[in-house]
Order: C-alpha cells, then structure tokens, then sequence
C-alpha cells in the first residue's frame, strides 16, 4: 500500500493519491475508500482499478489536518493502510483505523 501526497502551493490542500496494489490481496473486485472525509461512506469513492490491477483514489485534502480512514474490498472486509502516519482505535470496533496526516 502506499500513500502519495503532493502540497499545492497556490491552495490550503494537499492532493493525496490513496494505492492499494493487486498482491494486497487475493480476487479484488472492488475497493472503497472510507474516512471522516467522506462520512465513512461506503458507496462515495469507489477506488479505480488500474491496468496493473492495483486500485486507486486521489483526493484533496485540507492541510494541518488529520483524518481516519480504512479501505473495504469486495464489500466486507476492512483493511488499513501500512502506509499510514499512524493508527487509532475505531469508536466502532476493535479495530484500529489508518490515520494521514497533512
């Protein structure tokens, strides 16, 4: 997994490209991209898949800020980011959430 971010100059955001490569796990069919930026939304931002079969999503993100966020492939299973600044415990689950720093 990966996470990209590149900081506009001429904005308070931040351009964030989101990867979640092919090898992550076996027969991906779909890939969401859920965090406080989209209300964990599960239908929002569905991820792309590339030709190489790695999936991605690119979003500006507002800079000095931080978010939560998890990945859901095929629908049912949550996965985070190894990639991520850190990690939080879900106020949901047990699980712990990626968190990305700006």
């Amino acid at each position: 997994m990966s996470i990209s971010k590149q900081y506009l100059k001429t904005k308070p955001v931040c351009k964030v490209t989101f990867t979640l490569p092919a090898h992550r796990m076996a027969q991906i069919e779909q890939v969401a991209l859920l965090g406080e930026f989209n209300d964990w939304d599960p239908v929002a931002l569905p991820m792309k898949k590339s030709k190489t079969g790695d999936f991605t999503a690119t979003l500006n993100l507002e800079k000095n800020k931080e978010y939560q966020f998890r990945y859901l492939v095929n629908g049912g299973t949550w996965l985070n980011d190894e990639a991520a600044d850190s990690y939080q415990p879900s106020p949901l689950s047990y699980d712990n959430n990626s968190v990305i720093r700006l």
